[in-house]
C-alpha cells in the first residue's frame, strides 16, 4: 500500500509523484484553475473536478467545469484556465507519463491569441 497526502499550505502541488517523475500515474491537483496557456505534444490532461466551478479555454472553447465533471485536453490542444470559484478543486492525470526529460519538454507555453484571447 502506498498512502500520499497533499501538502495542503499550496494552491497546486502533485498528489501521487511529480508530473515529472517516473511514476506510472502522475497526480496533481490545483485550488484554483492556473491562467497559464500551453500546449503538451505528446501527453493527454485529465482533469477531474472534485468541488467548485471553474471555466477552461481549450483552443476556442470556453467550456465550464463543476464538481464531478472531467475534462480530457488531447495532446495538441492549447488552453488555460481563466477563472475558478473561491472552493475550487481539481486533480489532473497527465497520460501516458513521460519521465523527467520528456515531460519537462513536452510542455510549450502559446500565445493567448492562439486561444482568442
Amino acid at each position: 500500500m502506498r498512502l500520499e497526502r497533499s501538502d495542503r499550505s499550496s494552491d497546486k502541488g502533485w498528489f501521487l509523484g511529480p508530473w515529472n517523475s517516473d511514476l506510472a500515474i502522475p497526480i496533481g491537483y490545483a485550488n484554483a484553475g492556473i491562467d497559464e496557456p500551453h500546449v503538451h505534444s505528446s501527453m493527454f490532461e485529465v482533469y477531474l473536478v472534485a468541488r467548485g466551478t471553474s471555466v477552461i479555454r481549450v483552443e476556442q472553447e470556453n467550456v465550464t467545469l463543476t464538481a464531478g465533471d472531467a475534462v480530457i485536453v488531447e495532446p495538441g490542444e492549447a488552453h488555460t484556465f481563466l477563472e475558478s470559484s473561491p472552493d475550487y478543486l481539481h486533480f489532473v492525470v497527465h497520460a501516458p507519463q513521460r519521465g523527467h526529460e520528456l515531460a519537462t519538454g513536452d510542455k510549450t507555453p502559446v500565445d493567448r491569441e492562439r486561444l482568442g484571447l
